[in-house]
């Protein structure tokens, strides 16, 4: 739900538990040797401060495997914080207890205190019920902003959220997924991937990921030596994972893959060792594996200037070494170099992002991921517990849908979508989606391809083929470029007389291929005036809905009151936000619900400030762009 982010919540005069990520590394000095995790949450932690809120901050560091070790202790963080704010940071010296809530207890408005390091807590890390509540117990309200933990089912992570009535994502919590989910659902292609690092099993699922939804996959870093040795070749002395040679040999029957074709090799892992390029068949028994080699580097800067999307994950060799950071650093040129000519970069992972800013180029890609565990196991599909905590409260973005109907032919469709991208094409902040007639869907597909602006279809049989003269299927639809379908529109239920039965098996059929449905509920005029709104979209709901009550997260729904369809009429924003709220409190799981019947310019503002609604389903007035653009660019998010 949209109300709450942080940006919806409401601060002022309350207690904030903001869990960050401050696992920045210390030098020899008990100083913070990089402080870009701090930087990455002043967003939040500033919004928080500026709207009359008084931060309590919890954030782990290293694993003190639940004792207290004074060399992972967070007060040189927060000495660096109050640094960078310029003000005042308190420090507590333990994270929960008595001397911890008489310091909460004395905090004024505005304040802001650093817990002591978590994990000093064998609790945190068991998920521990009453150490989560004990947390949860300093403050009137949590908000996660830590996406680089998010992997992780910690007390202050996940557990503490159930003793929130509306506990919240931060503004790095809310970037990391959008930018994440985007890549893994609508990739600009050709995609690119590039995994490095040492190790083969902390990478495996992201691997294999990665390779359902990637053009290219380059493995580097010391795992290659693994799928060298899967290959048959000599590896030296360099590292290898045996468990995993299986693995490796089945991967690499893709096609995929690419393996670095040269290593640079040393006899000793050590500043000012002699070097060597050789080809990665050709190694000698009696050496390190310790970097790619010159045309590898080569073929992955000719790589990355021929695709739209990059992720890179991992460096290409020992990079703390000056003798082996070449690759690495000849990687990092070639995103860039990409980056600079539009294409989308995403790196993530400790080592990776250390490499960046080693290079001074840490601030030349398009986003910076902080999560290196959060990242990789987001690509491979799992569920993030951090992330799951907040699952029912998150909606990324307000969705606005026009519904073109039997208007707009080719011609017309072209010129309309061509001047919307001139209008919203740079929305940011909006799901945009534009639904025309199938005859258009190619012509505006191909014209939106790399923009913000996603494809929806209006309707599909429940089949995916067969003998079904004039129907259209989701896999025919799926291969247009469409992302989303309407399922159970007003007009399809009362002039073309779908069923709620037929509704469901399109719903399921669309679940099954992987269209997003946005499934259509409303009464009549006459219903309404019987009284039977509730009675009648409860039926809808519960039939339409059957098998799939728990995948109803999955969907879209939309209230389409059948009397306010192509009427002028529209439901006042109490109406609407009363409807909206009976049909979140019949559904299991929490989904975005759009409001749709004669949605104007002139009012979107006020319905898309109430509560539960989520967005709105556009009909008339998104045949105009100018006005479809006023109600994209509404002004109460």
């Amino acid at each position: 739900m949209k109300k709450l982010t942080v940006k919806q919540l409401s601060i002022k005069n309350k207690k904030v538990l903001l869990r960050v990520d401050f696992n920045v590394p210390l030098d020899d000095k008990q100083q913070v040797a990089n402080d870009i995790r701090i930087r990455e949450s002043l967003p939040t932690i500033e919004y928080i401060l500026q709207q009359g809120g008084t931060l309590i901050i919890a954030s782990h560091l290293g694993n003190p495997e639940g004792m207290v070790k004074p060399k992972m202790s967070l007060l040189p963080v927060a000495q660096r914080l109050g640094e960078i704010l310029k003000r005042k940071v308190l420090f507590a010296p333990d994270c929960v207890g008595s001397k911890v809530k008489k310091m909460v207890q004395a905090l004024k408005t505005g304040d802001i205190l650093l817990l002591e390091n978590t994990r000093f807590y064998l609790e945190e890390k068991r998920n521990d019920p009453a150490f989560a509540k004990e947390l949860a117990s300093l403050a009137d309200i949590y908000v996660n902003d830590a996406f680089g933990t998010a992997h992780r089912a910690h007390a202050s992570v996940a557990g503490v959220a159930r003793y929130f009535d509306k506990p919240a994502c931060g503004f790095l919590m809310v970037k990391e997924i959008e930018l994440l989910e985007a890549v893994l659902k609508r990739p600009q292609r050709p995609f690119l991937g590039i995994i490095g690092g040492a190790k083969v099993s902390t990478k495996i699922g992201g691997i294999r990921n990665l390779l359902k939804i990637v053009d290219h996959l380059i493995i580097g870093g010391g795992m290659c030596f693994t799928f060298y040795k899967a290959r048959g070749y000599e590896i030296g002395k360099s590292l290898c994972e045996d468990a995993f040679l299986d693995e490796a040999t089945v991967l690499l029957n893709n096609q995929k893959i690419y393996l670095p074709v040269d290593v640079l090799i040393a006899k000793e892992l050590r500043k000012g060792s002699p070097t060597e390029c050789v080809e990665a068949c050709n190694m000698p028994v009696d050496h390190y594996g310790v970097d790619i080699g010159e045309k590898t580097r080569k073929d992955i800067a000719q790589m990355a200037s021929r695709v739209k999307t990059i992720v890179w994950n991992g460096p290409m060799g020992i990079f703390e070494i000056d003798e082996f950071t070449k690759g690495t650093a000849h990687v990092a040129r070639s995103v860039v170099d990409a980056t600079t000519k539009g294409v989308i970069s995403i790196v993530g992972g400790g080592d990776t992002i250390a490499a960046l800013s080693k290079y001074g180029l840490r601030d030349e890609v398009t986003h910076v991921s902080t999560g290196g565990g959060a990242t990789l196991q987001f690509l491979e599909g799992k569920k993030l517990p951090g992330i799951e905590a907040l699952k029912d409260q998150i909606i990324l973005k307000p969705i606005i849908a026009g519904n073109w109907k039997m208007n707009m032919d080719a011609a017309e469709s072209r010129l309309l979508v061509r001047k919307l991208l001139e209008l919203v094409g740079d929305v940011k902040d909006r799901e945009i989606i534009i639904i025309p007639p199938f005859t258009s869907l190619s012509y505006v597909s191909e014209i939106i391809q790399n923009s913000r602006l996603r494809l929806g279809a209006q309707n599909m049989h429940w089949t995916r083929q067969g003998a079904f003269t004039g129907e259209i299927s989701g896999l025919f639809l799926k291969q247009l470029g469409c992302e989303y379908v309407v399922i159970g529109h007003s007009e399809r239920r009362h002039i073309m007389g779908e069923t709620d039965e037929v509704i469901n098996t399109k719903l399921k059929t669309a679940l099954e291929i992987g269209l997003i449905s946005i499934f259509c509920v409303g009464e009549t005029e006459q219903e309404k005036q019987n009284g039977q709104t509730e009675e009648v979209i409860s039926r809808q709901l519960s039939q339409g809905l059957q098998g799939i009550e728990n995948e109803v997260h999955k969907l879209i729904l939309a209230y389409e009151p059948v009397w306010a369809i192509g009427t002028g009429k529209t439901a006042t924003p109490e109406q609407a936000a009363q409807v909206h709220k009976f049909i979140r409190s019949r559904l299991k799981k929490n989904t975005a619900i759009l409001y749709g019947g004669s949605v104007k310019p002139e009012n979107v503002d006020v319905l898309m400030a109430q509560q539960d609604i989520d967005g709105v389903l556009v009909g008339g007035a998104s045949l105009k762009p100018e006005n479809f653009a006023r109600i994209v660019r509404f002004s109460n998010p």
